[in-house]
């Protein structure tokens, strides 16, 4: 991870080259697809390598601001993140320190409020 400015230019010979190059990938929180548009005929292929290796994939963008949306995913498989199966911005970020639990066959009574029979009826 680089906090600052920071540039990287890879040069390939075709598709084939970059997708080994991609699949050398770790786990990133972003991955953005700069090109033209007769670069956009790679892209169905790089696609399904990009998505497995990030959190958020862009087209000509950067990733620099992260709206806090419904849809913003801000995570990606590890080493990104150590969760990724949530996000750390948007709706959904309270996911990351939640964690469920099961209560089998217990009397109501016993139960967290929130989850009595009278807390379901309203």
């Amino acid at each position: 991870e680089v906090f600052g400015a920071a540039g990287l230019v890879v040069r390939w010979s075709g598709t084939e080259e970059l997708l080994r190059l991609l699949e050398g990938l770790e786990g990133q929180l972003t991955a953005t697809l700069h090109g033209t548009d007769a670069d956009r005929t790679a892209a169905p292929r790089l696609l399904p390598v990009l998505e497995e290796r990030a959190g958020r994939v862009l087209w000509g963008g950067w990733p620099t601001g992260v709206e806090v949306c419904h849809a913003m995913v801000h995570g990606g498989p590890w080493p990104a993140t150590s969760s990724p199966a949530t996000t750390s911005v948007g709706t959904l970020a309270v996911e990351r320190w939640l964690r469920p639990v099961c209560y089998q066959s217990f009397p109501d009574a016993l139960l967290p409020a929130e989850l009595r029979t009278r807390a379901a009826a309203g």
